[in-house]
């Protein structure tokens, strides 16, 4: 009797976090480059009442007798499938039709590297006395080139665009690049996407379960995949699927609520054996 009351407290711990979950995978459903999130339960551990014995001559075997002692959280998942593509006809909007991750710096170092699906991109207006513009994200980071470093536009280019591959291209003194190699957006891909760690502003870093980042252009050897310039890639989000297991959570709650009451009024009887 009191093992169900503290069942239902774990059950009712369980749903709250799994409505926390499906709370913020609406209020971002609208968020360019987000993906949604999971939870899966899990049996927390089991009081053994008897224990199984094996088959004999005389008698056969038994099973084990456990009563269950609630449920737990077993993970919180990252589901990383593509969303829907908005075409918005602007050339620095950006998103990936596969895998992959833009990669986006705003210091020197290595560790200072992030890694996003949103692809909302713009020109900056350069350092003071400088003939460049780098593309740059909302919160100022550069986005990278397959070397590592900023990607940069002539401040007098002309018809800039941006192809499957990730090649940057623009006319100046009426030559294509001014007649050199394009620069080329680098994408990353890990072994374990699903590992990587949420730190805001549609950013992720690496864990230590996610992988090492192999970066490379899109379209290349590595199976990233292509850009599309011109568009934005929505959230995964499932209005439908979510309020489907918003109810299933609330339902889920109002059970183990009623676990709790049951046993609080079995347990008033017993009190109220002795009058």
């Amino acid at each position: 009797m009191i093992r169900s009351m503290y069942s239902g407290i774990s059950g009712l711990k369980n749903f709250q976090t799994k409505l926390d979950v499906i709370g913020n995978n609406i209020a971002n459903v609208n968020t360019h480059g987000f993906k949604k999130g999971r939870t899966v339960f899990k049996d927390l551990y089991s009081q053994n009442v008897a224990g199984a014995s094996a088959p004999g001559d005389i008698r056969g075997g038994v099973n084990p007798k456990q009563v269950g002692l609630g449920a737990q959280l077993a993970t919180i998942d990252t589901i990383h499938s593509g969303g829907s593509m908005q075409t918005t006809g602007n050339t620095l909007d950006l998103a990936i039709e596969g895998d992959g991750f833009f990669v986006v710096r705003n210091g020197e170092g290595i560790d200072d590297k992030l890694y996003t699906r949103a692809g909302n991109f713009y020109l900056d207006s350069g350092e003071e006395g400088a003939e460049s513009a780098r593309i740059v994200d909302g919160e100022g980071r550069f986005l990278l080139d397959e070397n590592g470093d900023p990607i940069e536009v002539p401040l007098a280019a002309t018809s800039l665009s941006i192809g499957q591959d990730g090649a940057v291209n623009y006319v100046l003194n009426g030559l294509l690049n001014d007649g050199e190699e394009p620069k080329y957006i680098s994408l990353a891909k890990f072994n374990n996407p699903g590992g990587l760690q949420k730190v805001g502003g549609n950013y992720y870093e690496p864990s230590a379960n996610s992988g090492t980042p192999l970066e490379d252009r899109p379209l290349g050897d590595g199976g990233h995949g292509a850009i599309k310039s011109g568009s934005l890639e929505m959230s995964n989000v499932d209005l439908s699927e979510e309020f489907t297991e918003m109810i299933v959570a609330q339902r889920g709650f109002q059970a183990n609520t009623r676990i709790i009451t049951t046993s609080d009024e079995i347990l008033q009887e017993l009190v109220n054996l002795k009058r």
